[in-house]
């Protein structure tokens, strides 16, 4: 089995200002990313993996490079794929592309891990990659359960005034289908699919659904806040939480 683990960050952020550089319970939020794979691989020798970070920020790419855990490739980002409005998906498909010209080789898997999740285990990972082996699915991705659910609790504005999203006749939250939030943290796709360039949910796609943490999205100062606070929760109580956070040196 060959492996392709891609990193994926921009320059700056409209939320947190340079978020993808900020340190995180005191060792650098891009290592967390590392770590998981540093442990993963550790467990699993017969894996045979690359890893590549992919950034138009020479910070961030000499951040992870420099991560003190594993070798790391370096892609510096093509301006065209650069903005805010380019999908993930260009991204992780540039790192493939370019990885395969660079060696003649090719990958069975291509597993993305988004650097502002860093809470994780490497069971997370590990079931994600089994997930995806065992299923023969073009995606896997990484779930937490909804805390509202558009056929009971959540609701639109329209001119009759406020509607369920989804029009239904459930009197009770247990009633309704099980919903989940795609929480973004991991991404495991067939090479080829992700080459077709189509939507990670317009083909066979499979999920595992990961801790929730209760923050899906680091988008806002106080986000990151109150993840530290539940970060050194689980770092206290989960013995594989603590082994991530422990696995990150601790850098200046």
């Amino acid at each position: 089995m060959r492996i392709l683990f891609t990193i994926c960050g921009r320059a700056g952020s409209k939320g947190i200002k340079n978020k993808n550089l900020r340190k995180f319970c005191g060792k650098y939020l891009a290592h967390f990313t590392v770590s998981v794979i540093d442990l993963y691989l550790n467990k699993h020798p017969e894996v045979d993996a690359d890893i590549v970070v992919n950034s138009d920020s020479n910070e961030l790419l000499e951040l992870v490079v420099n991560n003190g855990m594993r070798d790391v490739g370096r892609i510096e980002r093509n301006e065209d794929l650069a903005g805010d409005m380019i999908g993930k998906i260009a991204v992780i498909n540039d790192c493939l592309s370019k990885m395969e010209a660079r060696k003649p080789i090719c990958y069975d898997m291509v597993v993305d891990l988004d650097i502002t999740s860093p809470l994780r285990t490497v069971n997370d990972l590990e079931r994600v990659i089994e997930v995806q082996i065992e299923r023969g699915a073009d995606v896997t991705i990484t779930v937490a359960t909804a805390r509202r659910n558009p056929y009971f609790n959540q609701v639109k504005q329209t001119e009759q005034g406020i509607r369920k999203v989804i029009e239904s006749n459930f009197t009770a939250r247990q009633q309704a289908p099980e919903i989940f939030d795609m929480n973004a943290s991991i991404y495991a796709y067939k090479p080829e699919y992700l080459k077709s360039e189509r939507g990670v949910l317009d083909g066979y796609c499979e999920m595992v659904e990961m801790y929730d943490t209760g923050i899906l999205d680091l988008d806002h100062e106080k986000d990151f806040e109150l993840m530290e606070v539940i970060a050194e929760h689980l770092f206290n109580k989960y013995a594989g939480f603590k082994e991530v956070y422990d696995n990150v040196p601790r850098k200046e």
